[in-house]
C-alpha cells in the first residue's frame, strides 16, 4: 500500500514518462475474419457504387461500410498489409467479411490460398467517429464501431532546479 502511494505521488510530482502519453493511435481495429479476392469474371463489370471493377485495383467488397470507406487489411499469419477502398457489396449471407480485388490479394500473398484470416482496421480514431455517427452507435453484424473521446496529451512541465548546474 506504501509503495504504490508512493509511486502514485512521485508521478503527480514528476509527470508521466514519455512513452505513456497518448499520442493517437495509427490505426484502429474494427473487425476480424476471413477474406476472399474477386475472379476474373468480374473484370470491368460495374460495382455496388456505379465504377469499373479492375483486377489489379485496391478495392474491396463488404457487406456493410459505407463506400469510399478506407480499410487497412492485416492478414493475420504472415502480417501483410494493404490499404483498400470500399467500392461493392458482399451479400449479408457471406461467411466472409470482405472480398478484395484480385490486386489487393497479391499483396497479401493469398492468390494461392483462396481465403485468408484478416483484421481490419480504419486510418484513425477520426474515421472510427465517423463510421459510429454513421451508423448511428449501432453496429450491424459483427463490426466493432465505438466512439472516441480526443487523446490526453499531459504537457510537459519544465524542471526547475533549487541550485545552479553548471
Amino acid at each position: 500500500m506504501k509503495k504504490s502511494l508512493l509511486s502514485l505521488l512521485l508521478l503527480l510530482i514528476f509527470g508521466f514518462p514519455r512513452d505513456s502519453r497518448s499520442q493517437g493511435a495509427d490505426s484502429v481495429q474494427i473487425q476480424t475474419g476471413w477474406a476472399s479476392f474477386y475472379g476474373k469474371r468480374f473484370h470491368l463489370r460495374q460495382t455496388a457504387n456505379g465504377e469499373i471493377f479492375h483486377l489489379d485495383s485496391l478495392t474491396a467488397a463488404h457487406k456493410y461500410l459505407p463506400f469510399d470507406t478506407r480499410v487497412k487489411v492485416t492478414r493475420l499469419d504472415t502480417g501483410d498489409t494493404v490499404w483498400v477502398r470500399i467500392n461493392d457489396r458482399l451479400p449479408k449471407t457471406s461467411r466472409r467479411i470482405i472480398d478484395l480485388s484480385r490486386g489487393a490479394a497479391s499483396l497479401l500473398h493469398m492468390l494461392d490460398d483462396g481465403i485468408a484470416q484478416i483484421k481490419l482496421e480504419v486510418a484513425s480514431i477520426d474515421a472510427m467517429n465517423e463510421l459510429y455517427d454513421q451508423f448511428e452507435g449501432k453496429a450491424p453484424g459483427t463490426l466493432r464501431i465505438r466512439y472516441f473521446e480526443q487523446a490526453v496529451l499531459f504537457r510537459k512541465r519544465p524542471i526547475s532546479w533549487p541550485w545552479p548546474i553548471w
